[in-house]
């Protein structure tokens, strides 16, 4: 086990401050443009769908807008789905897997639903491939009403403007080695508690909601990612990421009290996905189309329920 006080910033056993939390914020450093790597591609996509802004970061209003992406012709008698991408920041595949799927796949699927994208939730945390926002708060851990982090506050406040239900939810994530070398320890110093090490699971699992589990949902899609990239075996306690492996590559989480973005809706259908960018046995182009292959998993299930 690793030391759970090692991390530079905080006092054992003490929660952050406004002081350490300042002082983590001045860690931070842009690595990558969001508007160069994902507001040029949306607007590239502004003749074939409908594009527009549904906020604007407090950060920089100008460098950080929210775009969301919405097929058109759209039907209210058609079941509406969201996909959600770049909730965390860092986990590129989930901003760039949406992308593509919007490019190749979307406007097949709008025959059947409407379909509304929010492809990066959190545009600074992209930046600097971050897991928090600059108040080191968790936006997939603040769904919910008088949110703190004006990511999550963004997205809810787009889907309230739909004045219309929310049938199926795919927010796509990654699974990364820096979970466990920096975003664990860093939670752990924050919130001043103690640090135990864990392990990033190998492949490609989804999180399904233990409220409505959807097991042959869940099912769709790990056989449509298995055609891309491999299913993270369960580890000598059978679980993933410490919780019980349902099926394979399958794990459940109580999405609305936890405030994950899973749980944002009343959808039926619901599932986190988690790729593992991180393996050797991957590409980057593999890990994005893993990303599209889940959610054409998804969608192929539900037209076969029509």
């Amino acid at each position: 086990m690793k030391d759970e006080y090692s991390y530079p910033i905080g006092i054992k056993g003490q929660p952050w401050g406004e002081q350490e939390k300042a002082a983590w914020l001045s860690t931070m450093t842009v690595k990558r443009s969001y508007q160069e790597e994902v507001v040029t591609k949306i607007t590239a996509l502004s003749e074939r769908f409908d594009v527009s802004q549904y906020g604007a970061l407090s950060y920089d209003t100008e460098r950080f807008p929210l775009l969301c992406i919405k097929t058109k012709q759209w039907d209210d008698t058609k079941p509406t789905l969201l996909i959600s991408g770049g909730v965390h920041g860092y986990e590129t595949s989930g901003v760039h897997g949406a992308l593509q799927f919007v490019d190749t796949k979307a406007e097949h699927y709008s025959q059947w639903f409407n379909i509304v994208v929010a492809p990066c939730v959190s545009p600074w945390g992209y930046e600097v491939i971050n897991r928090w926002n600059p108040t080191a708060t968790d936006p997939n851990r603040s769904f919910y009403p008088n949110s703190p982090a004006e990511e999550s506050a963004g997205l809810m406040a787009l889907v309230a403007s739909l004045n219309a239900p929310v049938f199926a939810h795919i927010d796509l994530h990654e699974t990364t080695d820096s979970d466990e070398t920096e975003f664990r320890p860093a939670l752990a110093a924050r919130d001043g508690i103690a640090y135990i090490e864990g392990y990033i699971p190998d492949g490609f699992y989804t999180v399904g909601d233990t409220e409505k589990p959807t097991p042959e949902f869940q099912k769709a899609i790990i056989d449509s990612v298995r055609t891309v990239t491999h299913i993270a075996p369960p580890d000598e306690n059978n679980q993933i990421i410490g919780s019980d492996v349902v099926q394979e590559g399958v794990i459940n989480y109580p999405t609305k009290k936890l405030g994950l973005c899973a749980g944002l809706t009343d959808a039926d259908y619901v599932s986190t996905t988690e790729v593992y960018p991180d393996s050797e046995k991957v590409t980057v182009q593999e890990c994005n189309d893993a990303q599209v292959a889940a959610i054409v998993g998804a969608l192929e299930y539900l037209l076969a329920q029509r």
